[in-house]
């Protein structure tokens, strides 16, 4: 039998309990053999999900010797702290994004995982959806030309707002943190450039943390790129790319799981609407491939070097933010 590698769960954040704890259970090379909360939640997860042992704390997990793996869903404040417990614990680590609050602090984390040996992986789970390789297709093939311009959105309306972490200034809160990440995340690795400029606009509420953002990234291709994320509009998640003679539209781009896996990606040229749909549980693909790439000794595909110039731009852009407030 093949062997699978054991899971262990930091916490019972929402992510984790919904989407990839039965992602794991669906794999064909991992098991949640742990699974640990200080809120005194992990009983009742482990009894929901046959999980075999839990935990009171972080730090009892961690010194289970039977876990291979573990993931990482707790407040973006603290992926920087675990991570480097994880690391020192012989673990290997999939890290909820962002991965930390700073492109330094990455670097740290990832030096430390070199150092014990254990493989680091930021979790931006919808890159391991197969549309997007569709769009790569279509451009790389100049299905719509050129590329002159992309934009990515990411909303959704945050009814219960009372104690929620993504609001919380001292837990790294916040939408561009949130989901601004995704957008940034996506218009890289489309274009597969990094940014020569940019600039951000952002409201705020009553703590300081951003809860709509809007901003503009400039390419050495001279490509413009645009974005927008919000806790205050309706669910929408999407970019677009559009080329001197024509267009593509993704409109479940980051939450295809949402419409059970169903990827779309909408090519418009001369009038003409082509659409491919692409089937994919983007969950699923993300931790067999981890999974994978602790048994075959393998870097995976998303690496480190692209957390980090992602959490650089993410950076740039408060400071840009920061400043302009000073000014």
């Amino acid at each position: 039998m093949e062997r699978k590698i054991k899971w262990g769960i930091l916490s019972t954040a929402q992510i984790a309990l919904e989407q990839f704890i039965p992602a794991i259970q669906k794999s064909t090379n991992g098991q949640v053999y742990a699974i640990a909360s200080t809120s005194g939640k992990a009983r009742h997860a482990a009894e929901k999900f046959q999980i075999p042992c839990f935990y009171e704390t972080y730090e009892e997990l961690l010194a289970d010797s039977e876990i291979d793996a573990v993931y990482i869903p707790l407040p973006n404040k603290m992926h920087y702290e675990w991570t480097i417990k994880a690391a020192k614990a012989k673990k290997h680590i999939l890290c909820e994004k962002p991965a930390a609050l700073k492109a330094e602090q990455v670097a740290e984390m990832v030096a430390v995982c070199k150092q014990n040996g254990v493989i680091f992986m930021e979790g931006f789970m919808y890159r391991f959806h197969p549309q997007h390789l569709k769009v790569k297709e279509l451009i790389r093939d100049k299905a719509i030309g050129d590329v002159k311009v992309m934009r990515a959105f990411f909303s959704f309306f945050m009814e219960d707002r009372t104690g929620n972490i993504r609001l919380n200034p001292d837990l790294g809160g916040g939408a561009l943190f949130d989901i601004g990440c995704y957008c940034i995340n996506s218009i890289r690795y489309i274009l597969e450039e990094e940014p020569l400029s940019m600039e951000i606009l952002v409201e705020t509420n009553k703590s300081g943390v951003d809860t709509s953002s809007a901003g503009v990234l400039k390419f050495p291709s001279n490509v413009l790129a645009t974005f927008a994320c919000s806790f205050d509009a309706a669910l929408k998640n999407e970019y677009e790319i559009i080329g001197t003679n024509g267009t593509i539209r993704v409109p479940y781009a980051y939450r295809p799981d949402l419409h059970s896996g169903k990827g779309v990606v909408q090519l418009n040229k001369d009038g003409e609407l082509t659409e491919f749909i692409i089937e994919g549980d983007q969950y699923l693909l993300e931790a067999e491939h981890f999974a994978e790439c602790i048994l075959t000794g393998r870097e995976p595909v998303y690496s480190w070097e692209n957390t980090f110039n992602n959490m650089k731009v993410i950076q740039a852009l408060y400071q840009k933010l920061e400043t302009s407030i000073q000014n």
